[in-house]
């Protein structure tokens, strides 16, 4: 766990586009929120491995939209149950079930279809919101925090300069 948070820490602080840490933590929340055990959740994992981006940030995120989903579980019920209830769609969604391996997704499940229609909701404004903090992390609280005595101070420390030489070495 020290590991990834050291690599999160690096990877606000280095040159990787901003968008693209951003995009990770979008794609790791997406499937954090989404129940486990379903080919649905598998077929996306695996497929987002093969995309380019910060791997640190989207196992985090899994783990924090996993840590929260629970509680907004009763939500995606909800909205999943609107969603699979839509008289217009209800045809098309019948005629998937037809589709060898297609249950085997578990679409059909209010909370699958809820949360995936809910994450997929919430990735602009998370997107948006990631990218901000980070383009602020990067201009103005980084700088700053290095200026400070207290800090400059805590950098003189040997814990601390090891911790600091782990951040700045390169993978």
């Amino acid at each position: 766990m020290l590991r990834y948070l050291i690599k999160i820490i690096k990877l606000l602080n280095s040159n990787s586009k901003a968008s693209q840490v951003a995009n990770s933590f979008c794609v790791g929340l997406v499937l954090g929120l989404m129940p486990k055990g379903n080919l649905l959740w598998f077929i996306l994992f695996v497929f987002f491995l093969f995309v380019r981006f910060q791997k640190s940030c989207y196992g985090l995120m899994i783990l924090i939209g996993s840590l929260i989903s629970p509680l907004i579980d009763p939500f995606f019920d909800q909205l999943g149950y609107l969603i699979l209830t839509y008289e217009p769609m209800e045809p098309y969604f019948s005629a998937l079930l037809d589709v060898p391996f297609v249950g085997f997704t578990r679409f059909n499940n209010t909370v699958v279809c809820g949360s995936l229609a809910g994450s997929l909701i919430c990735y602009i404004p998370v997107f948006l919101i990631a990218y901000g903090i980070i383009r602020l992390w990067r201009h103005f609280i980084a700088p700053k925090l290095n200026q400070l005595k207290i800090v400059q101070a805590l950098y003189k420390i040997p814990l601390v300069s090891k911790i600091t030489k782990l951040l700045t070495e390169t993978d």
